[in-house]
């Protein structure tokens, strides 16, 4: 009989078409499908397009965590939106302030074996409940909430092997900084990673949590723990035992890649600013002043995390020139943090706490002051996504932000726990269970009316690409660059997601302040324009605006040397055509303002075959491939997927 590791078991319960073969496309049954507002708005849009009945699948719930911050009528009109949308197409909502998703979806509706996908790209977090959970384009979202499998390649899987257990001061935090220092942002591109071994009976679900979660920094399609005992425990605290099973890798089970972590070996690490890859040990920035630290994210959810703090700075005061912030995962941790006495203990302590929701972490808030560090418990630091354009942002865990914020400064807690004791945490028996937020769906929402502000508009149409077009290059980018620098994200600019129209003002601006001006030019030119970059173009968040913007402006093509799973997903989804260069060094012959002639596209991208863009100035020709399933090349012909989709009816 064939040994099974846990990814694979999870993936052949749910195949529908294709082969477990590493790289071959496959289809997979969705049962939960996860919606945050930021990409939510759009799906919601997309689906009224479709002209979608009721939500084909399991468990569907629709939160609201991002776009909290109501400045003025956009946000609040999109949530009255998004409530009338769920009733419509049967979501559960999930109300303003009730808490980030993936932490009230592992509280309420997380169930080991299920298959979720979800529009934002630290959905993988659930994998650390023995879920196959995946971040996804809202497009994608779409297409599943109508019934229709999910589509990936097969990927490969790394086996990390957890022994020991870790030191005072440390906690999962470290140890997915770990596996980052050692493989970077797209280390795990095209791997989903599973974590087994002994040393996994020391950490909680809550702390698989974070490991889980920040998978997507790694650029892996997702992350993958058992269902065990701790599991079990879990779900018995938050009232729902019977949801368990037991789901573990067989023996003799093996990996296509082994990475083994000595719990006990590990020191305080940190990531220093522009990328979550750009870890040290804490120690090597220690003495650094700090102006912020920033407790909460879905990086950082668990009781435990906020306890922690409260409990090393309990009694003290962060100095004046420290701002100590709080960002609360869910309604249900603010009431157990107040029964285990937390949240008194840190606001005697200065704390400032903020709304339930994802808050500074999407750059809602809490921008720190500028060319100032700010320390935080968060999954990302790419350049301006705290709101501040010279911000200086370090990720760490709970006990180095915490002891860092009562010194002013970076400070090892190793250092610090020589004098101090370490804190001893003791998880409660019973989960303050909250459900009062959750509106559960319409048993009809045939007759329900969407609720559409003056800023929700309906979404463009797009034509099929065409066979032959000239375009001009209006941006070079070098690697790694993510969806924040393609389409920031953050109080100025989110509100804006449901306006295609306003939000592509915004595209590119953090690389190029003009290229709105440049694309509308080209557009007005040559009916369009390119973008080149190097590898791992569109890393990061799952937000599907950094490829609808762009196509809305003219946008023909990308072509990198290579690409993130979802952002090149996006792109096909939207009708963007996505090279890759079949000689890398070909981009540095490219420059803005070249012009590229491309023929004979329809037949090339229809067969798989390569394609010869040329220079116009040099006549020099660039061979480019575009991999593309059978699936994905009638999505590509059509325009998008909405199309290809219509077409289909």
């Amino acid at each position: 009989m064939e040994k099974l590791n846990v990814t694979q078991k999870l993936i052949k319960d749910h195949l529908q078409e294709g082969s477990m073969t590493p790289g071959s496309e496959i289809a997979l049954k969705v049962d939960h499908i996860l919606q945050q507002d930021a990409t939510g708005t759009l799906i919601m849009l997309e689906l009224e397009k479709l002209g979608l009945d009721q939500v084909q699948v399991e468990v569907a719930v629709q939160y609201v965590d991002h776009n909290l911050l109501q400045a003025d009528f956009k946000n609040a009109d999109d949530h009255a939106f998004l409530q009338s949308a769920a009733q419509k197409y049967g979501y559960w909502y999930s109300r303003p302030g009730n808490g980030i998703s993936h932490v009230v979806h592992m509280e309420r509706f997380g169930k080991p074996g299920k298959l979720m996908i979800g529009s934002d790209s630290h959905t993988c977090s659930a994998g650390s409940m023995g879920m196959l959970a995946m971040g996804s384009g809202g497009l994608d979202i779409t297409t599943a909430a109508a019934g229709h499998p999910y589509y990936i390649n097969m990927p490969k899987v790394m086996g990390v092997q957890l022994t020991g257990s870790l030191p005072e001061w440390l906690s999962a935090k470290d140890v997915i900084l770990e596996m980052l220092r050692r493989y970077d942002v797209k280390g795990g591109v095209g791997y989903i990673i599973e974590y087994f071994g002994e040393g996994l009976k020391h950490l909680s679900a809550w702390d698989r949590h974070v490991i889980a979660n920040m998978g997507a920094e790694l650029g892996a399609t997702t992350t993958v723990f058992p269902s065990d005992e701790v599991t079990r425990a879990f779900l018995k605290q938050e009232g729902r035992e019977a949801d368990w099973q037991e789901i573990k890798a067989d023996e003799g089970a093996t990996y296509d890649h082994y990475e083994h972590i000595r719990l006990d070996e590990l020191v305080p690490l940190i990531a220093k600013p522009g990328s979550p890859g750009n870890v040290v040990p804490v120690s090597e920035v220690a003495g650094k002043p700090i102006s912020q630290v920033v407790i909460g994210s879905s990086a950082n959810p668990g009781l435990r995390d906020f306890w922690i703090v409260s409990e090393i700075v309990k009694g003290q005061m962060v100095p004046a020139d420290v701002s100590l912030d709080i960002n609360p995962s869910s309604r249900q941790k603010i009431e157990d943090l107040g029964k285990l006495g937390a949240l008194n203990e840190l606001i005697k302590a200065g704390a400032r706490y903020h709304q339930t929701g994802c808050m500074g972490c999407i750059g809602m808030g809490q921008a720190p002051a500028s060319n100032t560090i700010s320390l935080r418990t968060m999954p990302r630091n790419f350049p301006g996504r705290s709101g501040t354009a010279d911000d200086q942002v370090y990720l760490c865990s709970p006990e180095t932000a915490a002891v860092s914020a009562l010194h002013g400064v970076i400070t090892d807690p190793l250092d610090y726990g020589k004098k101090v004791a370490y804190p001893k945490y003791i998880e409660p028996e019973q989960a303050s269970v909250n459900s009062m937020m959750l509106i559960a769906p319409a048993e009809s929402g045939r007759d329900v009316e969407l609720k559409k502000g003056p800023n929700i508009t309906s979404l463009p149409d797009f034509t099929p690409i065409e066979n032959a077009f000239e375009a001009a290059i209006i941006l070079k980018m070098a690697d790694n660059v993510s969806t924040d620098e393609i389409l920031k994200a953050g109080a100025e600019v989110l509100p804006l997601r449901s306006n295609i129209e306003a939000i592509s003002k915004f595209a590119y601006q953090a690389l190029h302040p003009a290229f709105y001006k440049a694309a509308l030019e080209a557009r007005d030119a040559l009916g369009g324009h390119l973008v080149v970059a190097g590898e791992n173009y569109a890393q990061g968040s799952s937000r599907e605006h950094a490829a609808i913007a762009p196509r809305y402006l003219g946008q023909k093509a990308v072509i990198a040397k290579s690409y993130a799973r979802i952002g090149f997903q996006n792109l096909v989804n939207f009708g963007i055509i996505p090279f890759i260069f079949e000689n890398p060094d070909n981009l540095n012959n490219l420059e803005p303002n070249n012009i590229l002639i491309f023929n004979d596209i329809n037949s090339s991208v229809e067969q798989g075959k390569t394609i010869t863009a040329y220079n116009k100035a040099t006549q020099q020709g660039y061979k480019l491939a575009c991999p593309l399933s059978k699936r994905q090349r009638k999505i590509l012909l059509a325009g998008g997927l909405i199309n290809y989709l219509k077409n289909s009816q």
